[in-house]
């Protein structure tokens, strides 16, 4: 996986990301998500009674993109249609928020989510990355 070594970085550190689903008339929804990468794919906790679940059980295409907001701007997108692992999230829910939050308060903040949630893993086959480092201005020396 030659297009991991070019974002690893973007994916280890704590980078925004949005999730795209379809809506019953067809328009894209758009929602931030923190997400963790493993073992070749995106994983997403979404609560069982949220919009995106409902939206995926109708239309399970998808696409995630990650990116970062300063130099060199990479990115990575990934589109298709994911899993959705029904049963015990906890662990994945407090790993992921423990990635944006810390440890110990990601462990608090996962807790504190009582709502049943459904893991989504959605596989890295086609990514789209960028890196803009090649194009941006360098600054006088």
């Amino acid at each position: 996986m030659e297009w991991l070594e070019r974002v690893r970085t973007l994916l280890d550190a704590r980078s925004p990301a949005t999730l795209t689903t379809h809506r019953a008339d067809g328009t894209a929804s758009v929602s931030p998500v923190w997400f963790r990468f493993d073992e070749g794919a995106f994983e997403v906790v979404i609560a069982e009674d949220d919009a995106k679940l409902r939206n995926l059980e109708r239309d399970a295409r998808c696409s995630l993109l990650v990116f970062e907001t300063v130099p060199p701007f990479r990115g990575v997108e990934v589109a298709g249609t994911p899993e959705l692992i029904r049963g015990d999230v906890a662990a994945v829910r407090a790993a992921i928020s423990g990635r944006y939050l810390g440890v110990t308060a990601g462990e608090r903040f996962a807790r504190t989510r009582t709502k049943p949630g459904v893991l989504l893993r959605l596989h890295a086959e086609r990514p789209r990355v960028w890196d803009l480092a090649s194009i941006l201005p360098t600054e006088p020396a």
